[in-house]
Order: C-alpha cells, then structure tokens, then sequence
C-alpha cells in the first residue's frame, strides 16, 4: 500500500498521472472498496495457510460465478449461454476437485469461501468506481491504498503480525531488503495490472484470467509444494477448471475479433466482393 501511494504520488506530481484531488466527496464514492480490499486480502492469507496449493488454487474458481452474478445485478451485464456454460464449467471441476480432497479442512473452505465472495465484490466494484467521470483507475488505486493503509496497520498490532516483522532477523541483509522493495514494487504492478484488465475487459474476464493463471500453479504445486495429495477425481477436476477457463477465453476473444471482422466486411467495395 505504502508503494502504491508514493509511486503514484510521485507520478501526479510529475504530472505522468492525473486523477482527482481529495475531497468530502472521494470516501462516500470509494466506499465500500477499501473494506472489500482489505477483507479480500485478510480471508485470502487465512485460507492459504490452512489448504494445500492445489485445492486453494480450485476453490477459488468460485470467484468466476459470483462475478458473473454480482456483474448482472450491479452493472447490468448480459452474457450469452455458451460464456455461462463455459463459467458453469469451472465449477463443475471445482465441485469435482473439491469433493475428493483427501485434506478436508472446514475452516479452510469457510475462508476460502469468504475470500471468493470479497474477490468478486471488489472486482465489480472497482470496475464501476473505474468511471472516468468517478475516481478513473488511478483515484481508484490510491485512495484504496490511503484509506486502508492506517486500518491494515492497525490489525497487524493486533494481531502481532507486525511485531513478528520487525523481530525478523534478516532485515540487516542488504539482498534481503532489496529483494522486499522489489516485491513491494511488483505488488503494485500487480494491482495496476488487475485493476487495468478490468478497465478495457470486464472484471468477469479479470476472474478467468486469473484462473487460468492458476494453471501453473496447480500443476507447479503438485510437484513442488508437497502438501498436494493425489487422487484420480481431484485431478480430473482440476483439468475441467482448466479447460473451462481456456474455453472462455476464446469465445471472450471470438466475440472481441467478430465485429472488427464484420467491419471489414463492410467495407469492401461490392465489385471485389464478387
């Protein structure tokens, strides 16, 4: 958070960026982003500490239906049934992973569960602050980043979390730091790079992104991680969430190329048409 304000900051005074300066006005059309933010974050790290990779990685997909949903009531959206089928898909492999996890832990799956629905909230969300005529997608970053920066501290004292960090030893090694700057500079492009898919695309397009992403890191897990227990069902599942996510890229680029081609079409003089 503290890398995101400062980068962008930074780039606003040198006039690279613009969004709005703070006003009354910026909480009330922020809200309720920042605590969709930090609870996405909270029920995210929880759940990865109580479930293998592999299973975290396939219960998340639950994140894609909920956007799909959320996108319908809140924007208004429209989707065709083979996008739904496609999305209906990953679910089905999900439901299939998930039901042979030889690893079941209830807590886990309960803040799993929690972590897909404030994954989707904020991605619908974020993309409706997005507007231009609103907060654009850099307001929307850095007053998500200032409001809850203060809160997130907060909870670290309580928790203990940030007694733990300044405890930690290595914070003398120089490669140690460089490294720690490095990923809070890759955590921000992270960020401007999901909130920027959802910018040009729609935030049900950032959820499977983010899925198929995941690929690697399913199959990676299996071999690395060592938490990963193997079953035939759990990995069939997790080649129909696969090939679920795969289909809905194409037909979300099918439908993106189809009109420029009808375009084209259109164009062509009726002589060079014969």
């Amino acid at each position: 958070m503290a890398a995101t304000i400062m980068i962008l900051y930074v780039s606003k005074l040198n006039k690279i960026i613009h969004f709005p300066d703070f006003d009354k006005k910026i909480p009330v059309k922020l809200f309720p982003l920042p605590l969709l933010y930090v609870g996405n974050h909270i029920s995210g790290l929880s759940s990865t500490s109580k479930l293998s990779l592999p299973m975290f990685t396939v219960l998340r997909k639950f994140t894609i239906p909920l956007t799909l949903l959320l996108e319908t009531i809140i924007l208004g959206k429209h989707y065709s049934l083979n996008i739904i089928v496609s999305v209906f898909t990953i679910i089905l492999g999900a439901f299939i992973a998930a039901g042979s996890d030889l690893a079941f832990n209830l807590e886990g799956y309960i803040f799993v569960f929690l972590n897909d629905i404030f994954t989707a909230a904020n991605g619908v969300y974020t993309k409706q602050k997005m507007d231009p005529k609103e907060l654009g997608k850099y307001g929307v970053l850095f007053y998500n980043a200032c409001f809850m920066i203060i809160p997130t501290l907060i909870i670290s004292v309580s928790t203990g979390d940030l007694q733990q960090a300044t405890e930690f030893n290595e914070w003398k090694n120089v490669l140690f730091i460089i490294q720690f700057l490095l990923s809070c500079f890759l955590g921000f492009l992270l960020m401007y790079s999901t909130v920027l898919c959802s910018y040009y695309n729609s935030a049900l397009t950032t959820a499977v992104v983010g899925a198929i992403k995941n690929v690697s890191i399913a199959y990676i897990g299996m071999l690395v991680g060592g938490d990963y227990i193997f079953s035939v069902l759990n990995f069939v599942g997790l080649n129909i969430c696969m090939a679920g996510g795969l289909r809905y890229s194409f037909l979300t680029l099918s439908s993106q190329l189809n009109p420029k081609q009808s375009v084209d079409e259109e164009s062509i003089p009726l002589d060079l048409k014969s």
